[in-house]
């Protein structure tokens, strides 16, 4: 892949793929952390004289304008962390659409070193379109607007989008900063491993796990599992695990899974003791749930709901990460947005950050928690801005953005 240093990019217009898709409460942005990923790209080609073209999508519009999914918000949080991190004393331009009037007008007013923000590339029906002709007629419109593309947008190249697949195709193209790093992070769990090697695996349904735990079960020392999805395997136990998520039709594949594990030397961790609650707590008051109780995995009382791992867990999962010199953690334990339900998710990252691993946070809810627990990122090996694409590229999947910027 060609990086941005083989580009010649002053003078030129150039088109960043970047991955936006922050969290919103109303307008106000809760955690920058996509923006600030690709703001060293962006700040790089500006000061190399490039007129700069970030676009990105935000949630998921179907096909047209949907104001809750305006970037406008994201363009007044790039701009500031570019004059205040970079240095950089314009503000970020906003068009108001993708490839319509705005966006020229937008673009053909760049000078040199400046920076502007297209609106939500999925307003128009052709970013996702499954249709060949359809999402390569915008792509179309889009390379008209640039004469580079930089994909830099890693949360999305798992995504057969105009964007993203089709646009490079159009444009003499490189990778950014952001997925250079994060494909080397990647390449470091899955051709350069130092062992032991361990996987922390949690959020809500096993289902969307399954295929990097098919394809780790011969890579990995040891397999780690929480949060929703560890019920699923409990029950495949023969645990009852009273009201908690479970995926019944996935417990065939799961008990397949344990005996590969056992043939295959790697050990799968499963909670010991679990945080219950007769009912799924109050996320927005964050009020103290009365019955909480911490039980035993294999005695879960009838109707209880499984929400965190109990502190017993907590202990074996940190003993069970104290010797790793790689991991790789996708997913919380638990409701770690209550205070109740956090300490599950508090005790896995409070265990990397305090190791000696290689540690990688792959994307999504994982990273959120790191922040919202207020952790230090530094104490991190890396922290992924892509959680689905991290798990496809290690399901050994082609992921369509990059193989589009190898070309």
């Amino acid at each position: 892949m060609q990086t941005i240093d083989d580009l010649d990019v002053a003078g030129k217009r150039v088109f960043v793929r970047a991955d936006l898709n922050v969290p919103l409460s109303g307008t106000d942005i809760t955690d920058d952390g996509r923006i600030r990923a690709v703001a060293p790209t962006i700040a790089k080609l500006a000061a190399a004289g490039a007129k700069v073209i970030v676009a990105s999508h935000l949630g998921r519009p179907k096909g047209a304008p949907e104001p809750q999914y305006s970037l406008a918000p994201v363009a007044v949080r790039l701009g500031a962390i570019l004059q205040e991190d970079y240095s950089l004393g314009q503000e970020v331009a906003f068009a108001t659409d993708t490839v319509g009037d705005s966006a020229a007008a937008t673009v053909a007013a760049l000078g040199d070193g400046q920076v502007a923000l297209l609106e939500n590339l999925r307003f128009n029906a052709g970013e996702t379109s499954k249709d060949d002709a359809e999402r390569g007629a915008f792509a179309d419109r889009l390379a008209a607007l640039a004469d580079l593309y930089v994909g830099d947008g890693f949360g999305a190249v798992h995504r057969k989008h105009a964007s993203v697949f089709d646009l490079p195709a159009r444009l003499p193209h490189a990778v950014g900063l952001l997925i250079a790093t994060e494909v080397g992070v990647l390449k470091r769990l899955t051709e350069q491993v130092e062992r032991p090697y361990v996987v922390v695996l949690g959020g809500s349904k096993v289902s969307d796990k399954l295929g990097v735990i098919d394809n780790l079960l011969g890579k990995a020392d040891r397999i780690l599992i929480g949060g929703g999805m560890a019920f699923t395997f409990l029950k495949a136990q023969g645990h009852d695990v009273g009201a908690s998520l479970l995926q019944e039709d996935q417990i065939p594949v799961v008990l397949e899974y344990l005996e590969r594990a056992e043939k295959n030397g790697v050990e799968f961790v499963l909670p010991v003791d679990v945080a219950v609650s007769g009912s799924f707590p109050d996320l927005k008051t964050k009020a103290r749930v009365e019955d909480f109780e911490v039980v035993p995995a294999d005695a879960m009382p009838a109707g209880k709901l499984g929400l965190d791992l109990g502190p017993a867990t907590g202990e074996l999962f940190a003993a069970k990460l104290a010797d790793a010199r790689t991991v790789f953690w996708n997913g919380p334990m638990g409701v770690f947005e209550h205070p109740d339900f956090a300490a599950g998710t508090r005790a896995v990252a409070e265990a990397l950050a305090e190791g000696d691993a290689f540690s990688v946070v792959g994307g999504g809810d994982s990273a959120a928690a790191v922040r919202i627990l207020g952790f230090d990122e530094k104490k991190f090996g890396h922290i992924s801005t892509g959680g689905g694409a991290s798990l496809e590229y290690l399901e050994g999947k082609t992921l369509p953005g990059l193989a589009a910027l190898e070309n």
